[in-house]
């Protein structure tokens, strides 16, 4: 199927969940945000939010720092 990550086209395998998606692409979920469909999603919740073909997601990566 075909999803949009961080405004890009991406085609994943079947209908993985939030935290599948990101386990799959070795990102850390306790160190994004994720917006899915324009929501955020609380990071409890990504192992039950499904992706459905033509959905939208933005990943944010934490960076720490600062002076």
């Amino acid at each position: 199927m075909r999803l949009a990550v961080n405004g890009k086209p991406r085609d994943v395998e079947g209908e993985p969940t939030i935290l599948q998606f990101l386990e799959a692409n070795q990102l850390n979920p306790r160190l994004v945000a994720v917006e899915h469909n324009g929501d955020i999603i609380r990071r409890e919740l990504l192992g039950e939010v499904q992706l459905r073909e033509g959905d939208t997601l933005e990943i944010l990566h934490m960076v720490g720092g600062g002076g």
